[in-house]
């Protein structure tokens, strides 16, 4: 289970890095975050997974993508 949860993890974050568009890498991101706050929880660290899903997928997420409307497309020009 840690496995796979683990090599999810490693993709979505090779995802995250190799995209051109923010918005997919934003989500990438939220995805990485929820994946290790589920890895945390199985790995019996609730108090950790808490925090993770909070802050990881959470907070920073709207952060991100906030920023990213505050910005404009390079189609655009």
């Amino acid at each position: 289970m840690i496995e796979l949860l683990l090599a999810a993890i490693l993709v979505l974050a090779v995802y995250a890095m190799l995209t051109r568009d923010l918005l997919h890498g934003t989500i990438a991101l939220s995805a990485l975050s929820l994946l290790s706050a589920l890895a945390f929880a199985v790995l019996k660290a609730p108090d950790v997974a808490i925090t993770e899903a909070a802050v990881g997928a959470g907070v920073s997420t709207v952060v991100f993508v906030w920023a990213i409307r505050a910005t404009e497309r390079m189609e655009k020009q």
